[in-house]
């Protein structure tokens, strides 16, 4: 269903949109889409069906029989009949898929069907509008009005009719509510026809929005309309942690997506042995730790360590077999060890020659502080500084007496 400024026009006459590249900035445009994929091919020359499919708020579709013959395109605002009035809505499937959608919802083709009156004028969808506008101050002063009856229900939605001539309110309850006094004021304050709709917490996060913890948006919003019991077995059978804040969906019930591969990993499962205990070998008794479903690989651990250690199913269902006989496999892979021809018989004299005939690497000197050790070298350092300035100077050997006869002077005065 389109929202409000898709529809408006400019003074040029054009559709001025949300200009948000083919998105709504609501969300609006985008609830339920249908994609008619029969409408590139060609049909033999005959009277095409005469039943559309109308979207109105919300996603909620309906079928309407085009008695006018309407030359009608999806997309197009048409008013149609409702109980006691009519009411807008846009054309989202036309021709041979509405027969197959009314099979599929078991919908009779028969008298019962409405008619569309017409295509929406513009002064129609101006009127509309102006009614939409309403919805949300309606739906305030309603959920005051349920505060002060102190009523345990939850108001999400109010649809109001395209002539004004009647509101629908949409609420959520746990147990039984009982609305009789609330309906005679909600229609002596907005002087109009009350009707109270209960619908699901998955419907009413269908109809309000949101964005998953996929990142896509919500499933109940887009295309999904059946919805089915979703159980705790589901998490269990796909391995998965049962943690409520990540299982449970914006609803507040546990996610729909826990279904969609439900039926692949039931498949897988059914070749995977039931461990209900642990397998015993002779080396000791193990403990199924993990299953890996698509791999077909179980993981055991002895009780004695925490070491996993991966088998195949295969060989489980062997293990198992042989439990129940009274009988216990050597290992986990071999049921029996099988003795080697080449093993030495003194192969532990070897071992023990090798480890001594091979030589010691030197210790390395740790450079710990030793107290006692430098004091020792400090007084033998004293004791020598002490005997060298007690010793006499010595004459150096190679040292010349002066000669004076020697001196050039004294020779000047000979000459």
């Amino acid at each position: 269903m389109g929202c409000s400024s898709c529809g408006t026009k400019n003074k040029e006459g054009a559709t001025s949109g949300c200009q948000n590249n083919g998105g709504c900035s609501t969300g609006g445009c985008n609830k339920m889409n249908s994609f008619d994929w029969l409408s590139n091919m060609d049909f033999p020359n005959y009277d095409n069906f005469d039943v559309v499919e109308v979207k109105f708020k919300g996603g909620r579709k309906e079928f309407f029989r085009n008695i006018h013959n309407l030359d009608l395109v999806t997309g197009d605002p048409v008013v149609v009949d409702v109980p006691n009035g009519h009411h807008i809505g846009y054309i989202s499937m036309q021709g041979e898929l509405v027969r197959l959608q009314m099979q599929k919802k078991k919908v009779k083709n028969d008298d019962e069907i409405k008619a569309v009156y017409r295509v929406a004028t513009d002064k129609d969808l101006e009127k509309w509008y102006e009614v939409q506008n309403r919805e949300m101050p309606t739906m305030y002063k309603a959920r005051e009005v349920i505060q002060e009856l102190k009523l345990k229900m939850k108001l999400s939605d109010v649809e109001y009719q395209a002539d004004n001539s009647k509101a629908t309110f949409f609420y959520s309850a746990e147990e039984r509510v009982d609305f009789r006094e609330l309906i005679k004021k909600l229609a002596s304050e907005f002087k109009i026809r009350v009707e109270m709709r209960q619908i699901s917490l998955r419907q009413e996060a269908g109809r309000l929005g949101g964005i998953g913890s996929c990142g896509r948006e919500l499933c109940c919003s887009t295309w999904l309309t059946d919805f089915k019991s979703v159980s705790t077995s589901a998490a269990r059978y796909q391995n998965l942690s049962l943690n409520p804040s990540k299982l449970s969906g914006q609803c507040g019930r546990l996610k729909c997506c826990l279904n969609y591969e439900l039926d692949t990993y039931m498949d897988a499962l059914s070749n995977i042995p039931e461990v209900e205990k642990p397998i015993q070998t002779k080396k000791g008794t193990l403990t199924l730790q993990k299953t890996d479903i698509f791999r077909k690989i179980m993981w055991f651990s002895y009780s004695e360590d925490n070491i996993w250690h991966p088998v195949k199913v295969e060989r489980v269902s062997e293990i198992i077999a042989l439990n129940k006989q009274g009988e216990k496999p050597d290992t986990l892979m071999e049921d029996v060890l099988e003795i080697e021809d080449s093993v030495q018989i003194n192969s532990d004299l070897i071992k023990l020659d090798r480890k001594f005939t091979k030589p010691k690497k030197k210790k390395k000197k740790s450079g710990k502080f030793r107290p006692n050790k430098v004091k020792a070298v400090e007084k033998t350092i004293n004791q020598t500084n002490k005997d060298k300035s007690q010793a006499k100077p010595k004459k150096h050997k190679n040292k010349k007496k002066f000669n004076k006869n020697r001196n050039p002077q004294n020779k000047n005065k000979k000459d």
